[in-house]
């Protein structure tokens, strides 16, 4: 059996972000057909991830990062996964997968505030060109993404030599959907950051068109961002900022609102979408080519609705669409029939397979 060793030192210890859940949900998957190791930096980590053994290491924020498989090649890991591309590779004796989500950050470098004044400043100058980016996906045996849209601007920018798979996100299975028939609440949901990118402000505007519905932020905030949104809102009692929400109260609030939400700037997946709609929940979005690509057959069924990302009237109207039961019931059922296309299983099937390859366990060629 491949042993496996899964970087997990981007997880969350509260409350999920992308990264995290796709590192959590993938890890979990390929746990079912592969002998796993978490790599942890803080014990905390573990709450959010699922029981498995693991190794606490330095954190991938450390000055030792470059050097870090000086604490890897004791344990003769058949390969490494890392769900970012800045794991350190330097006198590595295994083979070594990097992913590569988005290039969001050559378009908006602004880095999330979150980090260290000193990360945020190496983040800005590694995303002034492509090099640092080559040079660090070069390190690798293989690089992953999530998308077709993604890989294809890694091809386009000539990022990597290395041969590009796709592992793609997908949806927490949801063993009961929302029944479409019933009609929805007032709700729509945005969980995500709250980035500049993320064009927040553009959906704030849109539900001034939309008296009498609420739009639930669910992603923890900082208050100074928190104001800055607030300052915008015609009626703040139209805004509910969880700041952060647990997974039922999450779960519930998808089972019974119109819509989730987003008029994002640049993604590279958006794993928000495909879980509502795995709980039948439409989505209306930016029409961003990434969206197109996830959303699929649920646009064309009209279980998500692409909108121009700033004009504020399309979004409500395509809100106010969804008033109809009939056309919400369709929307539903589309959206549902979606997100069954995605899966972790499939997902972790297609890294464990990689591993293989490269630890040479396998001899089928890399898929492109």
């Amino acid at each position: 059996m491949l042993k496996l060793f899964f970087d997990c030192r981007y997880t969350r210890t509260r409350v999920h972000d992308g990264i995290s859940r796709f590192t959590a949900s993938l890890v979990e998957a390929a746990a079912e057909s592969s002998d796993v190791t978490m790599l942890i930096s803080d014990p905390d980590q573990l709450n959010l991830l699922p029981d498995l053994p693991h190794l606490r290491i330095s954190s991938p924020t450390s000055v030792r990062e470059p050097w870090v498989a000086r604490q890897l090649n004791p344990h003769r890991p058949d390969v490494v996964f890392s769900p970012m591309q800045t794991m350190g590779g330097r006198g590595r004796n295994y083979p070594l997968i990097l992913t590569l989500h988005d290039l969001i950050y050559y378009e908006h470098r602004t880095p999330p505030r979150n980090l260290p004044a000193l990360v945020r400043l190496g983040w800005r100058a590694y995303h002034l060109s492509y090099l640092p980016q080559r040079l660090v996906l070069n390190q690798a045996d293989a690089v992953a993404t999530v998308s077709e849209t993604t890989r294809g601007l890694i091809r386009q920018h000539s990022l990597t030599r290395r041969p590009v798979e796709l592992i793609s996100n997908a949806p927490t299975p949801v063993a009961q959907p929302r029944d479409p028939r019933v009609p929805p609440t007032k709700d729509l949901v945005y969980m995500g950051s709250f980035m500049g990118y993320k064009n927040v402000e553009a959906v704030i505007a849109g539900i001034h068109r939309l008296p009498g519905y609420t739009l639930h932020l669910c992603s923890p905030i900082d208050d100074a961002r928190l104001a800055e949104l607030v300052a915008l809102a015609e009626d703040p009692e139209q805004l509910m900022f969880h700041r952060g929400i647990s997974e039922d109260d999450y779960a519930a609030l998808l089972q019974q609102a119109t819509a989730l939400v987003t008029l994002s700037q640049a993604e590279g997946y958006g794993l928000p979408v495909v879980e509502a709609m795995a709980h039948g929940t439409p989505c209306i979005l930016s029409d961003l080519p990434i969206f197109a690509e996830i959303a699929g057959s649920a646009v064309r069924d009209a279980g998500a609705q692409l909108v121009p990302g700033e004009d504020a009237a399309a979004f409500a109207e395509a809100v106010r669409r969804l008033e109809d039961p009939d056309s919400f019931a369709n929307a539903s059922a589309a959206a549902r029939r979606r997100s069954l296309e995605f899966s972790w299983a499939d997902s972790a099937a297609r890294l464990v397979e990689l591993g293989e390859r490269l630890a040479g366990h396998g001899n089928a060629s890399p898929k492109q």
